[in-house]
Parts: structure tokens; sequence; C-alpha cells
């Protein structure tokens, strides 16, 4: 996809929220279209002053969870073996579909949420959620509730590295691991917290 990548900017630039819908869906349609290149841009034009960051937060979402639909409804209807037969025509590789299978394997439909932050798993963790026929309304929050912080983290890194956004594509994984550790840290402060102060009140009653 890499000779693609000038058409996809060129793509953007124009169209603006449109295409950030159009590629965020291809790329959760499981087509190798990277979002930091998609996000990392759109975020390097709301720096500039030509997109606003509400509006291509939503556009983002809305063209990934489109995508994600896709991908959920291929596996629910043609389930693993129509994949492996017929994805490579699609550039997908059966070993990016095995590692999202395994993690699903392993969470089930926790998956569906924490996948969406982490590199390759996000754009294929559909299609196993839809070989298990997961609950469609489920899917549908899940898969919102995942793609936000990721989608906001991309647009917010490209605008504030400005004219040097394409550092994106090289250190965008990084940036996942650097977000899934803060993001580990806060939930376990926000769950040392809860914890507190649910002692504090039984304290309280027994007082």
């Amino acid at each position: 996809m890499e000779q693609f990548s000038q058409i996809f900017l060129e793509f953007i630039a124009s169209w603006g929220y449109v295409a950030i819908a159009v590629l965020m869906a291809g790329e959760n349609a499981c087509i190798p279209i990277p979002s930091e290149l998609v996000l990392g841009f759109a975020g390097f034009l709301i720096f500039t002053g030509q997109l606003t960051f509400t509006g291509a937060l939503v556009a983002g979402l809305i063209g990934g969870l489109a995508g994600s639909l896709f991908a959920y409804a291929v596996g629910h209807k043609g389930g693993r073996s129509f994949v492996d037969r017929y994805g490579h025509y699609f550039f997908i590789k059966k070993s990016h579909v095995d590692i999202a299978q395994r993690w699903f394997d392993k969470y089930g439909l926790k998956a569906v949420f924490f996948s969406r932050m982490m590199p390759v798993v996000r754009t294929f963790i559909s299609l196993p959620a839809g070989f298990a026929h997961v609950d469609f309304k489920k899917f549908v929050v899940y898969t919102l509730a995942g793609s936000a912080p990721w989608t906001a983290l991309i647009l917010f890194a490209g605008m504030m590295l400005g004219e040097s956004w394409e550092m994106l594509m090289s250190i965008g994984h990084e940036v996942t691991l650097v977000f899934l550790i803060v993001a580990a840290v806060i939930l376990v402060a926000l769950y040392i917290r809860y914890r507190r102060r649910k002692s504090a009140s039984a304290d309280l009653e027994e007082n």
C-alpha cells in the first residue's frame, strides 16, 4: 500500500472528513491502510486549521465502525473457511487473522474493545467476532468504545507534531505501547481510588 500513500494524502486534502471516513472504513474492513497515515495527516490538517478535531474524530469513528461492521458481516456470513479461501484477494493475510483469532479466543468479546488499540489486531478483530456470532449491539458498543481513544490519540499526536506528523509512521507502535501503559496506570489508579472510597464508606457505616 506504500505506493498509494500519496494518493491517500491527496484524497484527504481534497475531501477532508469524507476521505477520513472512507479510508478508516477501508482499514477496519481489513484493507492494509495505516491509520497512522490517515489520522496523522488529519491531525496535521487540524494543526493548519483546515479541519476541526471534533469533525475528524467523528469522521474517523463513523468510518471505523462502518468498516468493522463490514468485516463482522463477512465473518458472520462467510465464516473462517471463506476468509481463508478468498481473503488474499483483498490483502488479508491468514497470519494476521490467526493473531486476531488467538486474541479473541483468549479474551472473548473484551478483545473487541482492547484490541482496537493494538497494532494489526485492531484491523482484524472484527472477523473472529463475526465467526463467533457475538451479540451485534455489544459488538457495536465495544467497537466504538475501543476505537475512540485510539482515534483521538493519533489525531492529537498528528496535531501536536504539526509538520513533523510523518514521524507517526515510524513510531506508531511505540505510541500505542505508551498509550496502553498510561491507560493501564489510570485504570489501576481509578480502581484503587474506588476501593479506598468503598472501604471508607464501610468504616463510616460501622461507626
